[in-house]
């Protein structure tokens, strides 16, 4: 069951009191917006974006007049934010951790502990601009052994990237490679024994830099963050949850640049990380950064 990180930190930063409006544009399964529907109600309005159109019907299934609900994604936040009437909200937050149903229900590829077809889309429609969005099987399957590479190198920080990307270049020329198990096994055949000894398995990276790559995440997070602040009211607040190096990395340099563009104010200088209680309780959470920002008058 999908379990909702940070989830008091979130609730204490923004505060929510009765009647505000918020928008949590990576909804997921709904307990941060929950808790926040909680404390607006009755005359408070949430609305939730999340790409994956199945989750949005599962929460549609509970009804809620307080909550409206958008199959979208949140690089497009202005454009759903107008088309529900929701601008000059209170608070966004962007919650930038996959959901447990993608790992364990959605049979698309997330993970490598399920031999299932190499998917990885959140969404199985076209992008934003119309283009037909390349499952993880295409990339592995068609792209060059420079491009796969590059991919792996600066979305996964895999430092084995190029060893990868040629094994993987090899083993297709015998056999397609589509499935999750059969990367992990071009994965653990390109990497040195030492590396499937760490507390991480050797291929979270690589599933990780093709989830990014067919997703255009770091992409679609970059446009998010700039058109949110054109929604939020004055003293609004933006909270973003990530989970690995390179969006957090993103967030952090984006609020600075529009602190001294005096159009934010940093809230915490350093991110805030879960309590050892919480990691206890879900494990997943353990590497979960959140950072969050006033927009300034």
């Amino acid at each position: 069951m999908h379990k909702s990180v940070l989830l008091q930190e979130v609730i204490e930063i923004f505060n929510p009191q009765p009647g505000q409006k918020y928008i949590d544009a990576t909804i997921n399964g709904g307990g941060h917006a929950k808790a926040i529907l909680e404390r607006i109600r009755p005359e408070g309005k949430l609305l939730g974006i999340d790409l994956d159109c199945d989750l949005i019907s599962e929460l549609k299934e509970e009804k809620n007049e307080s909550l409206q609900l958008a199959c979208g994604n949140f690089a497009d936040i202005v454009k759903i934010s107008k088309e529900y009437n929701f601008e000059k909200v209170n608070g966004i937050l962007l919650d930038l951790g996959f959901s447990s149903y993608h790992i364990e229900k959605s049979g698309r590829g997330f993970s490598f502990m399920r031999d299932e077809p190499l998917d990885m889309r959140y969404r199985t429609a076209v992008s934003g601009n119309g283009s037909k969005i390349k499952t993880a099987l295409e990339i592995l399957n068609n792209e060059d052994e420079r491009e796969i590479g590059r991919i792996l190198r600066e979305y996964g920080e895999e430092r084995f990237a190029a060893r990868i990307a040629k094994v993987i270049v090899e083993q297709r020329k015998i056999k397609p490679i589509t499935s999750t198990f059969q990367l992990v096994e071009v994965v653990e055949r390109s990497t040195p024994r030492w590396y499937h000894r760490r507390s991480i398995h050797p291929a979270t990276k690589t599933f990780q830099a093709l989830r990014i790559a067919v997703n255009r995440e770091l992409k679609n997070l970059e446009k998010a963050l700039e058109d949110s602040i054109n929604i939020l009211a004055g003293h609004g607040k933006i909270i973003v949850i990530s989970f690995h190096s390179l969006e957090d990395r993103l967030v952090k340099n984006f609020f600075k640049e529009k602190e001294k563009e005096q159009k934010l104010k940093i809230l915490a200088k350093k991110p805030i990380r879960p309590t050892p209680l919480e990691i206890k309780i879900n494990p997943r959470s353990r590497r979960a950064k959140l950072r969050t920002a006033l927009k300034i008058i």
